[in-house]
């Protein structure tokens, strides 16, 4: 029961993270249009090692 739990809790952080990553990539672009194109590749880095620690744990946790 405690590893359903604690994976459930790693895979909600990793939802959170990715849904905050992606705000601020929109509140960086809103501020500074003409670096949209640095800030969306930095973004989807980011986004993916934050799933990728999600999905980990749900492997190595379950």
């Amino acid at each position: 029961m405690t590893g359903n739990i604690a994976c459930g809790m790693a895979l909600i952080s990793a939802a959170f993270s990715v849904g905050l990553i992606g705000f601020r990539a929109v509140e960086a672009v809103g501020r500074n249009p003409g670096a949209s194109g640095k800030v969306l590749v930095q973004s989807i880095l980011a986004m993916a090692l934050a799933e990728g620690l999600g999905i980990l744990a749900l492997l190595f946790l379950k």
